[in-house]
């Protein structure tokens, strides 16, 4: 039998305690220093105080009010009329610390980060990013998609979205479990004119440069992932109408409303060449991020459609996976594109690992069928994964017509296994703990 690359931790003596990432643990890319924001109360002029530099030691931690989302506590961190936003709870402290590290090594520091429990607030005060108070309280542990409190999650992003556009600044709005890769900034100056600039789930490209999604052709969902607005009359009343719809009904999904509110009126094109086109009051300018560069889980880790396209893609949303949050964890580790403290590279017992040889005629002879698929996955043990089909919630062919995806390719951890989450030690024994098939190719493993 054939065995594939794996990772196993083998932990003969005591661990070591779980830790945080601080600014002395953190790893450094491209050569960073780590820092922390403290609000004021004085709107800041000129340059941008640092991130990651973490107050003195002895200081208090200012009262919670300091903290409050005001134009004041924003304009201390915007450039060029530009502020970048995400929020979350204390289980996302460390997606957070990646989505900010990220922007940070890309020189992009015009950033806040809005904390939805007092917990990550001031966890992220003394690492120095960043931070006010969303006034939510909310739980800190992992919600999972699609219960109520997330739910509730999402319609905090629509309050904040309507909070601050009326303070004038240009938003970039995106989820925690976003990755930059390189700077989008110059990417959404090129459309000036464009109120609202969006993300979509669409998996088929409708271009083949680094222009926008042709609106015409896009047919998957508008994702409200990553998305940008600019504090026009029409953004603003769409982010109002948009609040509005959601505090009338608990049963609505903010994706969907957002949707259906683009979707009342769509078209016609903008009288130019710039892909953007009239939506929702027939006023608003629309324009969909190109679905190749602002990528989905699908055209990032399953077609890599901007590899195939050669193109750079500026960010990578973490959808389209079957394992919740470890899943997208996990996803982002075998991308190497995850900071994860130095402990996660250093096991008390050391690593055990080992190479697989699958035969060629499990990868390539016969049809790409359900047979031939499983004949292929059950021979391997660990990824890296070959798959010759696709895994998706809905019936498909086997892989997405239209899409990039080429077959055979090496698909995500959650296609195929459950191991990345703790299963009953009576029925299933002691767990095995893991690492990402690319765990030594990381720059952050030390030699």
């Amino acid at each position: 039998m054939g065995f594939l690359f794996l990772c196993v931790l083998i932990d003969v003596a005591p661990s070591s305690p779980n830790q945080t990432l601080d600014s002395h643990s953190l790893r450094l890319g491209r050569g960073g220093g780590v820092s922390v924001m403290a609000p004021t109360s004085q709107p800041q002029i000129g340059k941008l105080k640092p991130i990651w530099k973490a107050p003195p030691p002895g200081s208090k931690m200012p009262p919670l009010e300091t903290f409050r989302l005001t134009k004041e506590l924003v304009q201390e961190r915007v450039k060029d009329n530009v502020i970048v936003a995400t929020f979350g709870n204390y289980a996302f402290m460390d997606f957070i610390l990646t989505w900010v590290k990220h922007l940070t090594d890309l020189g992009v520091e015009n950033l806040l980060v809005g904390a939805l429990d007092t917990k990550l607030l001031e966890a992220l005060y003394w690492k120095g990013v960043p931070v006010f108070d969303m006034g939510s309280h909310m739980s800190t542990i992992d919600v999972g998609w699609g219960s109520p409190t997330f739910h509730k999650m999402g319609r905090e992003k629509v309050m904040l979205v309507d909070s601050m556009l009326p303070f004038g600044y240009e938003l970039l709005m995106c989820d925690t479990d976003t990755v930059w890769l390189k700077n989008p900034l110059p990417y959404l100056a090129r459309y000036p004119e464009a109120d609202v600039l969006t993300s979509t789930d669409q998996v088929t490209p409708t271009v083949t440069d680094d222009r926008l999604d042709d609106w015409q052709q896009v047919g998957g969902a508008y994702n409200i992932g990553i998305f940008h607005w600019r504090p026009t009359d029409s953004a603003k009343k769409l982010a109002t109408e948009w609040k509005e719809m959601l505090t009338a009904d608990d049963n609505i999904w903010d994706q969907n409303a957002f949707n259906d509110l683009l979707h009342r009126q769509l078209g016609p094109p903008v009288e130019d060449e710039s892909g953007l086109v009239y939506a929702y009051d027939g006023s608003l300018k629309l324009g969909l991020l190109p679905a190749s560069i602002f990528c989905s889980g699908h055209t990032y880790f399953v077609q890599a459609m901007y590899r195939q396209l050669r193109l750079e893609p500026y960010a990578v949303h973490t959808t389209f996976q079957f394992a919740g949050t470890e899943g997208k964890r996990h996803r982002l580790r075998e991308a190497m594109i995850f900071f994860d403290p130095p402990e996660y590279y250093d096991s008390p017992g050391g690593f055990l690992t080992f190479k697989p040889s699958i035969p060629k005629s499990l990868l390539l002879d016969g049809e790409h069928s359900l047979q031939t698929h499983f004949s292929l996955v059950n021979y391997q043990v660990m990824p890296p994964l070959w798959c010759r089909l696709d895994r998706l919630w809905f019936p498909h062919p086997g892989v997405l017509e239209g899409s990039m995806t080429r077959q055979p390719f090496i698909c995500p951890l959650d296609h195929v296994h459950t191991m990345l989450k703790a299963l009953p030690v009576e029925e299933f024994g002691p767990g095995i703990d893991i690492r990402e098939y690319s765990f030594f190719d990381n720059p952050m493993m030390p030699a």
